[in-house]
């Protein structure tokens, strides 16, 4: 059974409303306006309607409309006045607070179910009306987060897969140098400083993973800041000092930055592994701008390309056994490689002086 609260100060008219309504519902009873809002705080949002009298020493009527609009208890419960009044102007004062509906004294009882009942049941029909539309409105905003955040992701990927293009181009711009360095110490030399120029984007995955171990989100904006090696080449040479000469000449081009320099040729990393990193700003030249965008250059011979494949082989392999021997085999070999390295550069060199 649904419970209601009866307020008036006529304990008269309490007991005949509760013997009205006792077979239908719960009947609480409040002789003044400051129990009744005891009452309402005692059973919150328990109560299915309020029958309230206007006329209460103390606290009258319009005092507890007053503070149930303030704590918006209006919302959750209809009201229902029950008064001996018949005054229009009152009845529409009371109505623009937000009362439901007037029950008039001496009370039928016909009339107070009735009354009371459809007061309950409209109340019930707006409230589950108003709760439906929180909810469209509630699906309706997350449906706009949704596609907000599809925009947004299709925009980052678009901007992404245009920093792509761009690094791209930089490596088109670099490996379009060295080829003509390369045509030009043909003509000079008569031999190539290269023998070959390979060239790789990070795919999506690593981009992302080398952010989050680095500690940043992944954005085009920290792409662009926090990683020198999106875009890579890597120039196989014959001979050490072919390295030497042809990044010197490189980095001295005008419109080439160098911003990072690592020589593991002349200082190896402890595995052996012997290469010339740089880190370059190099200029790309777009529609609307003309753009710098960073590319890893990396010199080695063909020996140590050789050996740094199989390297990285046995870096990314799973379950290989014994790896701390194959480790101690690759730094042996990488020492003869150093070794065998400027062996062939002597050779080379007394084969050129021969030909003077």
């Amino acid at each position: 059974m649904q419970r209601i609260l009866v307020v008036d100060d006529a304990e008269v008219n309490r007991e005949l409303l509760h013997d009205m309504l006792e077979d239908d519902y719960i009947v609480e009873m409040a002789e003044d306006g400051a129990e009744a809002l005891r009452r309402l705080e005692q059973y919150d949002g328990e109560f299915a309607a309020l029958l309230l009298d206007l006329q209460m020493p103390g606290m009258d009527g319009f005092a507890v409309l007053e503070v149930l609009e303030m704590k918006g208890w209006q919302k959750h419960i209809p009201v229902l006045i029950i008064s001996s009044e018949q005054s229009v102007e009152v009845e529409n004062r009371c109505f623009r607070i937000g009362v439901s509906d007037f029950i008039h004294k001496p009370f039928v009882t016909s009339i107070v179910k009735n009354r009371i009942k459809n007061a309950v049941e409209l109340f019930s029909c707006k409230n589950r009306l108003e709760q439906e539309v929180e909810q469209q409105t509630r699906t309706l905003q997350k449906k706009d987060q949704i596609i907000q955040i599809q925009e947004q992701r299709l925009m980052e990927v678009k901007n992404f897969g245009n920093l792509m293009m761009q690094y791209q181009c930089a490596m088109m711009e670099v490996e379009t140098k060295l080829k003509v360095l390369n045509e030009e110490f043909s003509r000079e030399y008569n031999r190539n400083p290269f023998e070959a120029i390979k060239s790789r984007l990070k795919s999506p995955e690593s981009i992302y993973e080398k952010l989050r171990r680095k500690g940043y989100p992944f954005t085009v904006e920290n792409v662009e800041e926090h990683l020198g090696d999106v875009a890579g080449l890597r120039v196989i040479c014959s001979f050490p000092d072919d390295i030497y000469h042809l990044a010197e000449v490189f980095a001295l081009q005008d419109d080439i930055v160098v911003l990072k320099k690592k020589d593991y040729i002349q200082n190896p990393k402890s595995n052996g592994y012997r290469s010339l990193h740089l880190i370059l700003n190099v200029p790309i030249f777009l529609s609307r701008e003309k753009k710098y965008m960073k590319v890893e250059l990396q010199f080695r011979t063909i020996a140590m390309d050789f050996w740094a494949s199989l390297e990285h082989k046995l870096k990314y392999k799973k379950n290989v056994k014994d790896t701390d021997a194959i480790v101690a085999q690759l730094k042996t070999c990488a020492d003869s490689i150093e070794l065998l390295d400027y062996r062939m550069q002597e050779i080379r060199n007394q084969i050129d002086s021969a030909r003077e």
